[in-house]
């Protein structure tokens, strides 16, 4: 409103003085006369007009030309000079439109201004937020720490675990071997009646405490054989042993590494008195080793005790020797 009347203050004497000059100018050109108050009236409507315009408000019907009436005068002088005639009436008051006041540099202003606030709370709420997720994060973090130190705890005592049941194992399995099996001196002997590979049959040996068999004289060689072929009897089933010649031909080891000096290989029958020696071997018991660089470890036969070389992938029955 203040904007509005300091533009009218500054533009309607200029408007009055304008059209104070144009009118006065059309007067001279035409030539004509007119009473005072005919000139105040025109003058008004015309300062009216150029005030709207000005303003920028709606023009009133019969403003657009107000020269085209007869004499030059305007819609609302006619109708004044019409009500003179029929008698004295009260003026007709003009409507007063209220301009839109435009936004200042102050409006502007306090607009961008409560827009950062509208954005500082916004980013405060973030804040806020941001805040409760580290914290949530923190005790996540904490609690996932905590997890790991159980985790690892329990990975600890399950690895004690498992090495007390494996001494466990190794324990009992001596134990057995010494009661189930046959003793001599200072190791005893337990058959195993499941078919395993050389190197599997070691190892389920070595899992209950001890390993495969190594005779190591004639004596604990005796006391292998009535063992297992009071076991096996009256079949003829080959045992594993732990002899073998994998790590050179012909050299045989015990699977401690230990060299073997005491052999009990399988011969083929003798010829009968008087009968000739044959050049060809026997096709079903030829003499042992002559399994060459394929067959690499040694079983014992259940019936006679001898040795026989098979290849070490061959499923067999095995016994084992426990320390006592």
């Amino acid at each position: 409103m203040q904007a509005a009347w300091l533009l009218g203050a500054l533009v309607v004497p200029q408007l009055l003085g304008f059209s104070h000059g144009v009118w006065g100018a059309q007067r001279e050109r035409e030539g004509g006369c007119a009473s005072p108050q005919e000139e105040e009236r025109e003058r008004e409507a015309l300062m009216l007009k150029h005030l709207r315009e000005a303003l920028g408000l709606p023009a009133r019907r019969g403003d657009e030309n107000p020269e085209g009436n007869p004499g030059g005068k305007g819609a609302w002088a006619t109708e004044k000079d019409g009500q003179g005639e029929e008698g004295e009436e009260e003026p007709t008051t003009t409507p007063y439109f209220s301009p839109s006041p435009s936004p200042t540099s102050e409006d502007t202003f306090t607009y961008v201004l409560g827009r950062l606030a509208g954005l500082d709370a916004g980013l405060h709420q973030v804040h806020v937020r941001l805040h409760a997720l580290d914290t949530r994060v923190a005790e996540l973090s904490r609690g996932l720490r905590q997890l790991r130190e159980v985790a690892g705890d329990t990975r600890d005592a399950l690895q004690a675990l498992k090495e007390a049941q494996s001494r466990s194992e190794r324990e009992h399995g001596r134990l057995e071997g010494c009661l189930k099996g046959v003793r001599l001196g200072h190791k005893c002997f337990l058959l195993s009646r499941d078919f395993e590979a050389q190197a599997a049959a070691q190892a389920r040996c070595v899992a209950r405490g001890g390993s495969l068999a190594q005779p190591a004289d004639r004596q604990q060689m005796e006391v292998l054989t009535r063992y297992l072929r009071t076991a096996l009897a009256p079949y003829n089933w080959p045992v594993w042993l732990g002899v073998h010649d994998r790590r050179a031909e012909g050299l045989y080891l015990f699977e401690n590494g230990q060299r073997v000096s005491f052999f009990a290989w399988h011969r083929s029958p003798s010829p009968e008195p008087g009968a000739r020696p044959s050049a060809t071997p026997h096709p079903l018991s030829p003499n042992q080793p002559n399994g060459g660089a394929l067959e690499n470890c040694v079983a014992q036969a259940s019936d006679d005790g001898s040795w026989w070389d098979h290849d070490c992938e061959r499923r067999l029955y095995y016994v084992c020797e426990f320390p006592f």
